[in-house]
């Protein structure tokens, strides 16, 4: 008899208490990943760190790697009828030339002075100040492909600052 009651609650703990104890188990993770997602959706700025490489391959923006960018920042942002990404980096003269030559360019096609327009610089608080050396060049394609901004402080020849405006239309 004592025998029965026992496997008959072990069997009752088993169908209930094992399912009941995955549910809570699941919803808390289920949660945990909606708040890091309002967290990375809702900045309003630049946030360190590398874009996604869906982002990256989207946009076009080929940030070069082996350990010759540093301090990257990214910014995504999304409406109807546009997107765009924002990002920074500061990369190595070598860096560099591989990064244009990403955009089928080279540092002979940077011409003196911001690419940027405005509108994006107040997005992102980047401020073009006077006095730096900037240079930079605009990467026109064809629909749906993104055209790119790009502006590069060039006071530091060993290590110049990217600033990538990639804008594409849905």
């Amino acid at each position: 008899m004592i025998r029965r009651r026992s496997l008959t609650l072990l069997i009752i703990v088993l169908l209930i208490g094992v399912p009941a104890g995955y549910l809570l188990i699941s919803a808390a993770q289920s949660r945990d990943s909606g708040r890091d997602k309002e967290d990375k959706y809702s900045a309003t700025g630049l946030t360190a760190g590398w874009p996604s490489k869906v982002q990256r391959r989207i946009y076009e923006v080929d940030i070069p790697k082996g350990g010759v960018s540093s301090f990257v920042a990214y910014y995504e942002t999304n409406n109807w009828r546009a997107s765009r990404l924002y990002v920074q980096f500061r990369t190595t003269d070598k860096g560099l030339r591989k990064f244009l030559h990403t955009l089928d360019r080279s540092k002979s096609d940077l011409r003196p002075g911001v690419t940027i327009k405005k509108r994006d610089r107040d997005i992102t608080g980047w401020s073009f100040d006077k006095g730096v050396k900037w240079t930079g060049l605009v990467h026109h394609q064809d629909d749906p492909r993104p055209t790119q901004d790009v502006t590069v402080d060039r006071t530091d020849k060993k290590y110049p600052i990217v600033y990538v405006v990639s804008d594409t239309t849905p």
